[in-house]
């Protein structure tokens, strides 16, 4: 069964983007068809996935304004194993494109109906905002994975984007769900990042992954490589996180299907 996860999270620099790329290129690594969606004008899953985003002939802009269709603009041959819908920075001009088009909020869950289910896993990868980029990821998905860093102001940002998940989960994506969240750039000598922690396991509980994922220089190298850490290094601490969490994410579906 076919599984949409939106990688959200309206702060920057929580490690969405990362995470999207380096859960994609795990999930892969497991022999799993995965698609990867740039959902983001900055484009940095594109690079992160060695495409160059300056010379896309098509990409998530066109599928949402319905100018092609998703295998018309899809990169099959990323060395990570995944196929990528890439974009650019055209895609902000899909804020503007979508404000006077009837169903906008459906574009992206329309466009993955046809070939969805030949793909294990769809990850997308979301803008740091709660603009209709976004809406159109959590309304396509099945559930959204979080992102957070260990520290007071994520804690705020949280509650917003829940408020928007629950929204979203009462009047376009009834069966929308926060699949977990997942504690990034942890550094455990860190006593606020220790609290914060401990705060995210009582107030989520089994929500939160356990799977953390550390402050590591292999991660923050690669995307300059155009690759996942995965790939770049699999040794690495960071590309062995993501090792994890995929493998927690694929136990943690067996058990619920059981």
């Amino acid at each position: 069964m076919s599984r949409v996860l939106a990688i959200a999270n309206q702060k920057g620099g929580v490690g969405k983007t990362t995470t999207s790329v380096n859960l994609a290129a795990s999930l892969a690594a497991t022999k799993r068809l995965t698609m990867l969606i740039d959902l983001d004008p900055q484009g940095n899953a594109t690079m992160g996935s060695g495409v160059d985003k300056r010379r896309l002939n098509r990409s998530s802009y066109d599928v949402l304004m319905g100018e092609c269709g998703i295998e018309d603009a899809l990169v099959r041959d990323v060395a990570a194993g995944y196929h990528l819908l890439p974009a650019n920075a055209d895609l902000t001009g899909a804020e503007v494109g979508l404000l006077e088009e009837l169903g906008r909020e459906l574009r992206l869950r329309h466009a993955l109906e046809q070939l969805r289910e030949r793909y294990a896993y769809v990850i997308i990868d979301c803008p740091p905002s709660l603009n209709m980029l976004t809406v159109n990821a959590l309304v396509a998905a099945d559930a959204v994975v979080i992102p957070t860093q260990c520290e007071y102001f994520a804690l705020e940002g949280l509650s917003a984007l829940l408020e928007t998940i629950d929204k979203i989960r009462r009047f376009l994506n009834p069966p929308l769900k926060v699949e977990g969240l997942l504690r990034t750039m942890f550094d455990p000598r860190n006593n606020l990042a220790n609290d914060v922690s401990r705060q995210l396991l009582e107030h989520f509980g089994d929500k939160v992954y356990r799977t953390i994922i550390p402050r590591n220089v292999r991660l923050a190298e690669a995307p300059s490589h155009g690759l996942p850490a995965l790939i770049y290094d699999k040794s690495s601490t960071g590309a062995m996180a993501y090792l994890a969490l995929a493998g927690e994410m694929l136990r943690r579906e067996e058990a619920s299907a059981a």
